[in-house]
């Protein structure tokens, strides 16, 4: 895993990717802000940083204070980010992700839109607080096709902000996600019912981010089986080999996997099939803590079943130097109070400390180093 690797146009000098994790520190209109930039390049180590969920359009905006990449202000910010993350000698692709029905009006401004009207289950996090979900509004064939030009032209914005790619977020339950389950997606057109209508929307956005950056710069994430968000897929092994053969004759860098596990066919099948880079995320135990090795071998054993990069979470949130960690076998940090990866600030975001240095204005230093 402390080989170095390539992806696209990048060198990487690691195969451990940061992966992308909604933090919640951006303004209110979507901006990125400074201390965006200092968390990134504390954790400039990683062989690559793929950066939180952003919203392509403002409808798609999921919670407060996630950030956006639809308008000029937004990419300034980005911009920002990226020069801070380039100093520290980092590499970053920026993750699009479209909320579907994972967003509210008073978090947007927007009513939500998804493939057909069913409501996400659970009260949805505002900026004044806990509410009820509300029914999504059925988007229409026309909505389709303009978010999928959305997808486009955020594509090109990451690339302008200085970003070397993007990746299609079509996992946990989000609007593309929501396109591929049986539950979320009860359309009677091209884009429901049968497997090749479901996995349509997808390909789609792909396709067209492809086209607007090509395609050494983009990169597909999935979670075949993921129940995140109230997903329920229903036929999963029928899915996912379709859309993973679909994607293939696009061409991106990269596939990404959610809760990869090297002893399941399914995982097995789409390694097989994917002619490609494939970046494997492995199950660490959500909500528990960290394993004392920081995935350490959890990693080795999808490097052994044939995944070429690593994306950890929750090891990078707590550790900014865990390539270091993870390659000299010193212990982790785990995660402090959940709730801290979401309230705002540098508490439980930029204050996690290095080896033998509680000072934060070290750590860039570290993540230059490449350690």
């Amino acid at each position: 895993m402390f080989e170095p690797a390539r992806l696209g146009p990048l060198d990487l000098p690691n195969r451990l990717v940061m992966a992308p994790m909604t933090r919640n520190r951006a303004a209110e209109d979507g901006t990125p802000l400074p201390i965006m930039g200092e968390y990134y390049a504390q954790r400039a180590g990683a062989g690559l940083i793929i950066a939180e969920a952003t919203t392509p359009n403002r409808v798609g905006a999921t919670y407060p204070n996630i950030p956006a990449i639809y308008r000029d202000a937004h990419i300034e910010g980005w911009r920002s980010v990226t020069d801070t993350v380039h100093a520290a000698g980092g590499r970053m692709f920026l993750q699009l992700q479209h909320g579907g029905r994972i967003g509210h009006p008073e978090t947007s401004g927007l009513h939500p839109v998804a493939p057909s009207p069913v409501p996400f289950p659970d009260p949805m996090h505002t900026p004044s607080g806990s509410r009820p979900s509300v029914v999504p509004r059925e988007m229409t064939v026309e909505e389709i096709r303009s978010t999928v030009e959305d997808f486009a032209n955020a594509a090109r914005n990451a690339v302008a902000a200085g970003f070397a790619g993007v990746e299609v977020h079509s996992a946990n339950g989000y609007l593309l996600h929501q396109f591929l389950g049986q539950d979320t997606n009860r359309r009677t057109d091209a884009y429901g019912g049968p497997v090749a209508h479901r996995i349509r929307f997808t390909v789609e956005v792909v396709r067209a981010v492809v086209d607007a950056i090509g395609a050494e710069r983009v990169g597909v994430r999935i979670a075949p089986g993921v129940t995140a968000n109230a997903m329920a897929e229903g036929d999963t092994e029928a899915i996912y080999p379709a859309l993973v053969a679909a994607l293939a004759e696009i061409g991106p860098a990269y596939l990404h996997i959610v809760f990869a596990d090297p002893d399941q066919p399914l995982f097995r099948e789409l390694r097989a099939a994917w002619p490609g880079t494939l970046i494997a995320n492995p199950v660490l135990g959500w909500g528990g803590p960290l394993p004392e090795d920081g995935g350490k071998a959890a990693a080795e054993r999808l490097l052994a079943a044939g995944a070429d990069l690593i994306a950890l979470g929750r090891p990078f949130l707590a550790n900014p130097d865990l390539v270091h960690r993870l390659r000299t076998g010193a212990p982790v940090n785990q995660v402090r109070d959940h709730g801290l990866m979401y309230t705002g600030g540098a508490k439980g975001y930029t204050d996690y400390p290095a080896l033998g240095d509680a000072d934060a204005a070290d750590r860039p230093a570290l993540a230059t180093a490449g350690v």
